[in-house]
């Protein structure tokens, strides 16, 4: 009887997860650049305050748009010219972003940020592609060994704005824009040794796998949906108006870089033990914890504006992204067919960077024209975080007690 190796050994799902890590670390270092740097640029070159965070607003417009194009083409044709496609976008939006702050032209800079978002929305697609070909049990550690390489970009991407935002003075920040194009087109390389071919087309009257509107209405893959734009959207909302608020109570850009190097630390770093508690624990309880975390990160905001409260909540905002996304993640990648991927993963980075897109745009508002001062406006901001915390928690629990009797 010959012995059947499991699917996390296969020399190919092991090199894809490898090249996946190294483009999470080297391509990933450019996404800090962006939100630290993107509100304060908007804001500069903005005609109105209000509108400072709509660089960053296009970048997930950008991201939402081309998700489900980019997995159809990879259905079709791999996933290696997607992701290559992702990073050649990412270079050109990247080079347009520093063009325009050289001539000050904020048309420009929301264009040059448009098309960055193709690189975001492939980078979306890192976390499932490091699924395909892995057994069931390898298939959440997969996933955070690809988030978790975020930890390193977590590091890098604020000692790189650090140490680019006045290369090219008295132009401010364009140096960084410069620095993450060359990582772009430094990356698209990187691909060429992704072995992850498209899945086989169904034979002539074999099944498809459901349409869009039953993926939909399946329970599990709504639910999971739901948890994760909730996650991700909200993260968004807070991390995208904390630079402003920092800088607006009195503290420096230097200390905003700071702060967004915690909080991106604490989004990857549980990346290395998250895959291994979905696996003990289950994705729900997983996901119960980062939504308990997330509303922490707004109590603790909403108590003041010292550094260090800013510094722990954006710590706690990190750990309920980790937490409550990649378990909406894994709950996504057991709930749907080989056939079904390119529907399902485009459908749902579709509705999340939809909400994402939504929640960027509203933090600029919250900030700047609703809340008054910068106390106000960050207080505004963590308050809008409780009805979607109470929405996705309702959710999940609405799907615990559905599935209870099953399980019994």
């Amino acid at each position: 009887m010959v012995a059947v190796k499991p699917a996390h050994s296969d020399p190919r799902v092991r090199r894809n997860v490898a090249v996946l890590v190294a483009a999470q670390v080297v391509l990933g270092s450019q996404l800090p650049v962006t939100f630290i740097l993107g509100g304060l640029a908007g804001q500069g070159l903005a005609p109105n305050r209000c509108l400072a965070t709509l660089p960053i607003s296009m970048i997930v417009l950008g991201s939402m748009l081309s998700a489900p194009l980019l997995a159809g083409l990879m259905q079709l044709h791999g996933r290696r010219l997607g992701f290559m496609l992702g990073a050649a976008g990412g270079g050109i939006g990247s080079a347009l972003s520093a063009l325009a702050l050289v001539r000050g032209s904020f048309g420009l800079f929301l264009l040059g940020s448009l098309i960055s978002g193709l690189y975001m929305s492939a980078q979306g697609f890192y976390r499932f592609a490091a699924t395909d070909g892995a057994g069931e049990a390898f298939r959440p550690k997969a996933i955070s060994y690809v988030m978790g390489a975020g930890l390193v970009s977590a590091i890098a991407g604020p000692f790189l704005v650090k140490h680019t935002v006045d290369a090219l003075a008295p132009i401010p920040f364009a140096g960084a824009y410069v620095a993450a194009a060359a990582l772009n087109f430094a990356g698209v390389w990187l691909f060429l040794a992704l072995d992850s071919p498209a899945p086989p087309p169904p034979a002539p009257g074999s099944a498809r796998g459901r349409t869009r509107m039953e993926l939909l209405k399946t329970p599990r893959i709504a639910v999971a949906m739901i948890c994760a734009m909730v996650s991700y959207a909200l993260m968004n909302l807070v991390m995208t108006s904390t630079p402003l608020a920092i800088v607006g109570c009195g503290f420096g850009t230097s200390d905003a870089a700071n702060v967004v190097s915690g909080h991106v630390l604490a989004m990857f770093a549980p990346s290395f033990f998250t895959g291994a508690l979905i696996a003990r624990f289950g994705a729900e309880r997983v996901i119960a914890a980062g939504l308990v975390a997330l509303a922490a990160a707004g109590a603790v905001a909403l108590s003041g504006v010292a550094l260090w409260q800013f510094s722990l909540a954006l710590v706690l905002l990190g750990l309920g992204w980790n937490f409550g996304f990649i378990g909406a993640t894994a709950m996504l990648a057991a709930s749907h067919t080989p056939e079904e991927r390119g529907r399902v993963q485009g459908m749902n980075d579709f509705a999340v960077f939809g909400l994402v897109c939504l929640a960027s745009l509203a933090s600029g508002g919250l900030m700047n024209c609703i809340g008054g001062d910068a106390v106000g406006g960050w207080t505004t901001v963590n308050i809008a975080m409780a009805p979607f915390l109470a929405a996705a928690g309702g959710a999940l629990i609405w799907l615990v007690i559905r599935e209870f009797p099953r399980r019994a």
